[in-house]
């Protein structure tokens, strides 16, 4: 028996851990495939269908191994179950001592310098910031490690959190006065030191992105990279290889350099008209864009005189602020700080505004109170190829979705694989005595203007038969807000609306009221875990096909296309297939569970393509009647 064997057996070291532990040999099986990939230095793409316990998969070899191993997750929360929760499990069942991080990228960290600089900032709060950032100042003085996820007074989305935490621009480095005490720098010397280091995908991208000096010793200390939730790795990594800037930082850095101006530059009086007018061209440049929310191409702003007048004014005036700053800058650290910042900017700004290479996808984005100018990469496949070669660690990837019918060409292509080992490990879970597939007769097309109205009529006997317990899926929010005027006086269930509450809250009410119907979008349809009978039925509104009038997506097709490429092949149907399997991987998460799926388009059965998205689908027992949904939520009460 191997050493892993032993440990995931069912008289092993995890059994006398975890309660009622039942081993699963998909588990062992690819435990075992990623010891091999690393014993002899292979990449490998591993996808483990839901309750596979993929995590455990990875974790035990990547420890045995002895060597300085990578995990990246997708996202924060994912970052602190696995750093909380699953390594103090196997601490506790393995032999082998070993030493584990966690680092988040610098924004995740309380700031003193900067906490200290607001409380001495004559500019003054609004009473809700003054009472949120007294709370910030007690728990500064209690915290340990500095992490801003420990602070339950102040909600992390809190713009507040501005003012004391620091970034990439505004961090003063060595230059700072509170340096030697700084959260951020002891996470690192943390992270350097430790064998297992868990950080998410943001982090391990700014570490490879060239811009971002303040990191870029991550990595090229790994032997091994284990890259989890990677089917989320080339929207991330696409991110950090182009350029944002948003109309927000654009006021932070005139805010910040007010803040500097007032305590050691008003002698420059200059300065601070410098830093008043660019906050009034960028609240102006705003404006110009109109009230509508949304993504939009490059072209649109050339061919909009307005909007043109507002980006060349918010340009002019930077570049009227950092002349005024490289006077200032000789004073102090946080001066010569801000300095480079509007140095940095003002050269990505005009990056943005003159590039017409072809080579970069040019496009803005429309917020509430602001906005971002954007230059994407078209394509981040040979850029992550030479990056991965950089580093000659072993690449592990893994995910519950990887695959389109059964191959992994769509997430290899994506990120320049060629070389990659694949495996697949399907879901230990029993779909065709758990789970049923319902897919009604009659529904209307996607495109009729009525579809939401029209698709209440199938889904309103199903939320019935469930007795509420379940998440409605919405490809839109302007879906979503439908369908919540239409079914608030038409159900006797609690209806919990994404947006009305913060996701973590309304997924603890989910779960505490036991028959309500989550009503979500695209953060539902992944990273979500409810177990039990209070989620037993999802509905999807539509395939999940991205909006082809997206900038970034429309202009990577219309480049496929010039390469003799078919771009819905390639890329929108596989990324579609992935979505709907993370929407429909939402329903059965543990051996107990049962459930109902229910797909309200009816291209499913009525395109040549449905086939695809019909074979990536669990092996559920399917039905267009809905008295075959009756009985089975009959036969659960039955039992």
């Amino acid at each position: 028996m191997t050493e892993l064997e032993s440990f995931f057996g069912s008289d092993g070291a995890l059994s006398k851990i975890i309660s009622g532990y039942q081993p699963r040999a998909a588990q062992i099986e690819m435990a075992e495939a990623i010891v091999r990939a690393v014993d002899e230095s292979q990449n490998l793409i591993a996808e483990a269908g839901t309750g596979t316990g993929k995590t455990f998969a990875y974790l035990v070899p990547a420890i045995l191994s002895g060597k300085k191993v990578i995990i990246s997750t997708g996202t924060k929360n994912l970052q602190d179950q696995l750093f909380n929760k699953d390594l103090p499990v196997i601490r506790r069942a393995i032999k082998k001592p070993f030493m584990a991080a966690l680092l988040k990228g610098r924004s995740n960290y309380l700031c003193s310098y900067r906490l200290k600089n607001a409380f001495e900032s004559t500019l003054g709060f609004s009473k809700e910031d003054a009472a949120a950032l007294a709370k910030i100042k007690s728990w500064a003085q209690r915290t340990k490690i500095g992490d801003v996820s420990e602070m339950s007074d102040v909600a992390e989305a809190d713009p507040i959190w501005y003012q004391a935490t620091s970034s990439v621009e505004n961090c003063l480095g060595q230059d700072c006065p509170d340096y030697a005490e700084c959260f951020m720098v002891k996470a690192r010397k943390k992270a350097l030191e430790a064998e297992i280091l868990v950080v998410n995908h943001h982090l391990l991208c700014a570490d490879w992105s060239i811009r971002d000096s303040g990191f870029g010793e991550l990595l090229p200390d790994a032997d091994v990279v284990i890259i989890d939730e990677a089917h989320q790795l080339a929207d991330t990594a696409s991110n950090f290889l182009g350029i944002n800037i948003g109309g927000r930082q654009l006021n932070d850095l005139a805010s910040d350099a007010l803040v500097e101006y007032f305590k050691d530059a008003t002698d420059i009086p200059a300065l601070r008209t410098a830093c008043e007018d660019l906050d009034h061209e960028v609240k102006d440049l705003r404006l110009a864009f109109g009230i509508e929310l949304k993504r939009g191409e490059w072209y649109e702003i050339e061919n909009n005189p307005k909007i043109t007048a507002g980006l060349n004014a918010v340009k002019e005036q930077l570049q009227r602020l950092t002349d005024q700053l490289e006077l200032a800058s000789v004073k102090t650290k946080g001066l010569e700080s801000c300095f480079k910042r509007a140095e940095d900017l003002l050269q990505q700004l005009k990056i943005i505004i003159e590039d017409d290479s072809g080579k970069w996808i040019r496009w803005y984005e429309i917020h509430k109170k602001s906005f971002t100018l954007s230059r994407t990469p078209l394509d981040i496949a040979a850029e992550f190829r030479s990056f991965m070669q950089r580093h000659q660690a072993v690449w592990i990837f893994t995910s519950a979705t990887l695959s389109v019918a059964n191959k992994f060409d769509h997430f290899s292509n994506n990120l320049g694989l060629t070389n990659a080992a694949s495996a697949s490990w399907g879901s230990p879970f029993d779909y065709a005595n758990q789970s049923l597939f319902y897919h009604p007769k009659g529904l209307p097309q996607p495109n009729d203007p009525e579809f939401i109205p029209l698709i209440m009529n199938f889904a309103l006997p199903v939320l019935q038969a469930s007795k509420g317990r379940a998440f409605f899926l919405f490809t839109s929010h302007r879906a979503l807000k439908q369908a919540e005027m239409l079914l608030k006086d038409k159900l006797d269930y609690p209806l919990l609306v994404q947006g009305s509450r913060p996701k973590g809250l309304l997924l603890e009410q989910f779960k505490a009221a036991g028959n309500a119907v989550l009503l979500g979008t695209s953060s539902f349809w992944e990273g979500v875990d409810v177990r039990g009978e209070a989620l037993s039925c999802v509905i999807i509104d539509k395939l999940p096909f991205s909006s082809p009038g997206d900038p970034v997506l429309k202009a990577r097709l219309n480049a496929m296309e010039r390469q003799g490429r078919n771009p819905f092949f390639e890329h929108q149907l596989p990324a579609a297939v992935i979505a709907l399997r993370q929407g429909i991987g939402r329903l059965i998460r543990d051996v107990n569970d049962r459930g109902v799926l229910m797909v309200c388009d009816p291209r499913l059965l009525k395109r040549s393509y449905g086939q695809i998205f019909l074979d990536s689908v669990p092996p559920m027992k399917r039905t267009r009647d809905i008295e075959d949904v009756r009985a089975f939520f009959q036969q659960e009460t039955e039992q």
